[in-house]
């Protein structure tokens, strides 16, 4: 578990998972978790690394998750959500911020990348306030940050 001043981070059980899963009704959201989910099952020993981790409030209260996207090479993507009754508190970027710390911690990580929809200012804003800096690269869901590490 990750603590921060406000927040437990923690990678969610494989039966929470599947919880989470059967409750989802966005299918590209659907989709996300059962990857991980197989992921951290074919990946016991680095579960860590394709769960999907749970961000909670010191009294319980879930108000996003992220997720590390596998690691590769001694890269890991992260990807995370607030939910919206939860954003504009900063949430994303303590979890983000302790997130990285950590994942740059472990052995065998050289850095954190991150990309983002290039409509979704506040994302953008998260990343450059955790260390991010922009590759110039485009990926799948829009520009991509680094964080750590060389290019």
């Amino acid at each position: 578990m990750i603590e921060t001043k406000r927040l437990n981070i923690y990678p969610a059980s494989s039966e929470q998972m599947k919880t989470l899963i059967a409750a989802e009704r966005n299918e590209e959201l659907k989709a996300a978790y059962t990857e991980m989910l197989e992921g951290s099952l074919v990946n016991p020993d680095q579960r860590e690394w394709y769960a999907l981790w749970i961000i909670d409030l010191k009294d319980g209260t879930s108000v996003g998750n992220l997720c590390f996207k596998g690691l590769v090479n001694g890269v890991a993507e992260i990807g995370y959500s607030i939910s919206e009754t939860h954003q504009g508190r900063g949430y994303a970027t303590e979890a983000v911020d302790a997130a990285v710390k950590w994942a740059l911690k472990q052995s065998g990580v050289i850095r954190v990348e991150a990309e983002t929809d290039p409509d979704n200012a506040a994302s953008r804003r998260v990343l450059e306030k955790c260390g991010f800096i922009p590759t110039g690269t485009i990926g799948e869901e829009g520009p991509r940050f680094v964080c750590g590490g060389t290019l």
